[in-house]
């Protein structure tokens, strides 16, 4: 499994209209992640229904998630996933944020809070300022570990304005070392907790947003 998540299928058979479904890293099983649902899904499609069906449910830890497939001619082109309504817990001091993340104070974007999201899992969502904030972030394992015995995000998403290509809105990295991924280079789910973050405090100025992240 080396750092990757890993999804189990349980049956080729349908349960409450949907498929069972479990996701594990190499250390925790997760009740939600966005690439392994929609990753299984695909899969689902070619290797059990195979047939060009819009819409397959998977019963995870979470819920019932659907996911849309669309087509074009008779491969899948795009997998769209709805995540659960969010939720959004404790917010963190910018201080304890950046010697966890070994940045300084002036790194931080503090016109928005660091804040706990979660849209199956939670995830401490952290604005900063600039694009080299967001590359130097390094975890601190030892501060780290204590922050994270008194939270219920244990994953970790930095994100900022700054981006390599002006056609990206946003540049992000994730650490999920609690889950046996250091850094996750494409993360679903946790982008789905970013985008919550985004509509909550109107980082854009709107309600309703359609961004594109590196």
């Amino acid at each position: 499994m080396n750092y990757s998540e890993t999804t189990f299928v349980l049956t080729d058979e349908k349960r409450n209209e949907g498929y069972d479904v479990r996701i594990f890293t190499p250390q925790t099983e997760l009740p939600f992640a966005g690439h392994p649902t929609l990753g299984t899904a695909y899969v689902i499609q070619k290797e059990i229904i195979k047939d060009a069906v819009r819409e397959i449910k998977l019963n995870l830890e979470i819920g019932q998630i659907p996911v849309t497939l669309n087509f074009e001619g008779d491969q899948v082109h795009t997998l769209w996933m709805k995540q659960n309504p969010p939720v959004f817990g404790n917010q963190c001091g910018a201080d304890i944020m950046a010697e966890t993340l070994g940045l300084t104070i002036d790194d931080m974007e503090e016109s928005y809070p660091i804040c706990e999201v979660s849209t199956g899992f939670f995830c401490f969502v952290v604005p900063v300022k600039t694009l080299a904030a967001v590359e130097k972030a390094s975890v601190n394992l030892k501060k780290f570990y204590e922050f994270i015995e008194t939270t219920q995000a244990k994953t970790i998403l930095v994100f900022t304005k700054e981006t390599l290509k002006e056609k990206n809105d946003l540049h992000v990295r994730f650490f999920a070392h609690y889950l046996g991924v250091p850094e996750d280079p494409a993360t679903g789910s946790a982008n789905g907790c970013l985008a919550a973050y985004l509509v909550k405090y109107r980082y854009f100025g709107t309600e309703k947003i359609d961004v594109q992240v590196e």
